[in-house]
């Protein structure tokens, strides 16, 4: 049996004209006994009825396709768009029109895809922002209550349980004031002020900075040999400073005692300086690498929050390098150490 599903409306047309066609021209010839007026017959009525089958075959097809277009984009049609509707899709072959219908439905599924991803990282947002605040409120409320319980009238347990709602109460101020950051970073409301100076000498200045955190553990904080040389970058200064804090104190957190710290800097081509900051601590395991900078994600919660800080130090890092035009990306293997790298512009563009 002939199989239609595969024709266009032409192919289509065209089999029943000739259907059609050959039924009169074969009449006429057993009646007329004429091949001339079987074949004449034959074609003209071969002509006409495939014209009309097509025409008509059109109309009903595309009267219907426009109803899928008028689906697939959920708009009010303007006269632009109708005019489109009523003369460019009826150009469309089924294919075409099968073509965009089905990247409208991958597109569609993609949609769903990332909004399941989106809804997802936002309960999880929430969940560990509701445990980042309830942790250091919970403290301050214990403190507090036990203090009026008469706690307050022994002098050295209200100065130590002052102490440690101060704590706590700083804890809560650097959330705040880290969560306000990123939210003018993502609103485009941190105004960046750019300038040119040394990488390797902001380096160093956080080095010494971060000295005591990195000898408590005799971590040695270097620039990589061959890397020495001066190499100016055009960025906002202060900005980069906080990035380069956030990283190298990461390394001591994380880093092995007696470890290293190693900074490189490369001009990557005349546009580009590329700055990885390499240690050889614990390392992070490959499932986590795509979602470290995200906002208070950690690889680790128990450890993680056992060292101290908001879990947002590396959101804010991305936040910043990204303000700039440039990217932040990580390489890491468990035992071996973790390598955090980011480009600046070397000129202004």
């Amino acid at each position: 049996m002939f199989n239609f599903k595969n024709l266009s409306p032409s192919q289509v047309s065209l089999v029943l004209a000739i259907a059609i066609s050959s039924l009169v021209g074969l009449a006429n010839l057993i009646l007329v006994k004429s091949w001339v007026i079987a074949i004449s017959s034959f074609l003209v009525l071969l002509l006409v009825a495939y014209l009309l089958i097509f025409y008509f075959l059109q109309q009903f097809i595309y009267r219907r396709i426009k109803l899928i277009y008028k689906f697939i984009y959920q708009t009010k049609a303007s006269k632009r768009e109708e005019f489109y509707n009523k003369y460019i899709i009826p150009q469309k072959s089924i294919d075409e029109v099968k073509e965009d219908v089905e990247k409208w439905a991958e597109q569609r599924q993609g949609e769903i895809e990332v909004l399941r991803k989106n809804e997802e990282y936002r309960k999880e947002f929430l969940q560990n922002l509701a445990h980042e605040f309830k942790t250091p409120i919970f403290a301050i409320q214990g403190y507090v209550d036990t203090l009026l319980s008469g706690a307050m009238d022994n002098p050295d347990v209200r100065k130590k349980f002052l102490e440690n709602t101060s704590r706590n109460i700083d804890r809560l101020v650097n959330l705040m004031n880290d969560l306000d950051e990123i939210s003018r970073l993502e609103t485009g409301e941190q105004v960046l002020y750019r300038q040119y100076f040394v990488i390797q000498d902001l380096v160093r200045e956080v080095i010494e900075s971060l000295s005591l955190k990195l000898n408590q553990k005799q971590i040695v904080a270097s620039i990589k040999k061959g890397c020495e040389s001066p190499v100016y970058v055009f960025a906002d200064k202060e900005k980069i400073r906080q990035v380069l804090i956030n990283i190298i104190e990461n390394g001591s957190k994380y880093g092995k005692p007696g470890g290293t710290i190693v900074a490189s800097i490369y001009n990557t081509d005349e546009f580009k300086v590329l700055i990885e900051i390499s240690d050889d601590g614990i390392g992070i395991d490959e499932e986590h690498l795509p979602r470290i900078f995200e906002r208070f994600y950690r690889t680790d919660k128990a450890r993680s929050r056992d060292k101290g800080g908001t879990g947002l130090g590396l959101a804010i890092c991305k936040h910043i390098i990204e303000a700039h035009g440039e990217s932040m990306h990580v390489r890491s293997k468990p035992d071996v150490g973790t390598t955090i790298g980011f480009t600046l512009a070397s000129s202004k563009e």
